[in-house]
């Protein structure tokens, strides 16, 4: 086969190189996640497929809902923020998270739970619940004051009640993270969370869901940083996140996609 000419060269060289520019793998990506605490399980149950499928990599920040807008606006860099659509929707107005629509992944219930081989309180009815809460000697639940959406709505359902005084004298209450290990170490008779954050904890029983007519749904939905680095990559993770693998994982969870 003749050789090029050196001129022939110089001029097919830009077009090879854009060739195999083009051809080439797009680096892969470090994200950085934000989570709501009770969604926390189903990000981490999704990275490693992800990473394996992408070659991206993948760090998980969990906290309260109160807390991860608080951290977003005071500047923490991220790449993915899973939250409420409430949440997404003030940071977007802020020009924290971008302007595309929150994508809706999950929702979950609230659930009561007491340590393994502990008598189950009947809360099959509001009135039911109640008294079950009157009767327990102390009750763990988030801290409203830390940002926690099951805590906040709780104690609303008391004051309404006229039982806040008294649960607040026996509320063993947890600024973060799982609170049903307050049963599985005796600080608590009974806890009440996010039913997906009940299941996560070895020992303690899920008793059920709190009745129809007084159940609180906090549903999930994730975002992209407005300052994002990678910004297709945080799309593929929040695609991700919302697709048919995830769904599964969400029943295993004790939880339900968004639109269930």
């Amino acid at each position: 086969m003749p050789s090029r000419s050196p001129r022939l060269s110089r001029l097919l060289a830009p077009l090879l190189g854009m060739t195999i520019a083009a051809a080439a793998p797009a680096a892969a990506a470090d994200l950085k996640v934000l989570t709501s605490g009770a969604y926390k399980p189903i990000v981490v149950e999704m990275v490693a497929p992800f990473e394996k499928a992408t070659g991206h990599k993948v760090e998980v920040v969990n906290d309260t809902a109160g807390a991860l807008v608080k951290r977003v606006e005071s500047g923490e860099a991220f790449d993915v923020l899973v939250l409420t659509p409430g949440g997404l929707k003030g940071l977007a107005e802020k020009g924290r998270v971008t302007g595309d629509p929150a994508v809706p992944l999950a929702k979950v219930g609230i659930g009561v739970a007491v340590k393994q081989g502990a008598p189950k309180p009947d809360i099959s009815t509001s009135d039911a619940f109640k008294q079950a809460l009157l009767d327990a000697k102390t009750v763990a639940m988030i801290d409203p004051a830390a940002g926690g959406s099951s805590g906040i709505y709780l104690m609303r359902l008391f004051e309404r009640w006229g039982i806040a005084d008294a649960i607040k004298a026996k509320a063993v209450l947890v600024p973060g993270g799982l609170v049903a290990t307050r049963v599985v170490s005796g600080e608590a008779d009974l806890a009440i969370h996010q039913i997906s954050e009940i299941v996560a904890v070895k020992d303690a029983v899920l008793v059920g869901a709190l009745p129809a007519d007084i159940q609180n749904y906090t549903v999930y939905a994730g975002g992209v940083s407005a300052t994002a680095k990678q910004p297709e990559a945080a799309k593929a993770f929040l695609k991700t996140l919302a697709g048919p693998d995830a769904a599964k994982v969400l029943e295993a969870k004790g939880m339900a996609p968004a639109g269930s």
